[in-house]
């Protein structure tokens, strides 16, 4: 079961993402932007979903803290403002996908069962 970390400094945005995520069969765990770092090197994450808009940082900002820190944690950003690929890959913060909200939560769950299966076909949990 992959562990995914929910980053949005909101609580109720984070909760519900992150119940909906254990329902559909994900261990997912709810955390502020300040426990990120931490939690991704400690909980043995493979996915981190973080909200573009955090109070104190960004999302691109945790997301590079998070490459840095934790590069086996494939970041996932995202926010109600959308980018394009292109804006992504030029902010250059190591994030794998930008997801706009709103979302369909089977569109979510299938693109990290997609990456997460690329990731065992290469050898890696």
């Amino acid at each position: 079961m992959a562990r995914v970390l929910v980053v949005d400094d909101q609580a109720d945005k984070r909760t519900a993402l992150a119940a909906a995520l254990v329902c559909a069969g994900f261990d997912a765990v709810p955390v502020t932007s300040a426990d990120a770092p931490r939690m991704a090197r400690d909980a043995a994450a493979q996915f981190a979903i973080v909200d573009l808009m955090l109070h104190g940082t960004n999302g691109f900002e945790l997301a590079r803290r998070l490459r840095r820190d934790a590069p086996e944690v494939s970041v996932i950003l995202t926010s109600e403002y959308h980018f394009s690929p292109t804006q992504l890959d030029r902010v250059d913060c190591g994030a794998i996908a930008f997801v706009p909200r709103p979302f369909a939560l089977s569109e979510l769950t299938d693109f990290l069962r997609y990456k997460l299966d690329g990731r065992l076909d290469r050898g890696a949990a």
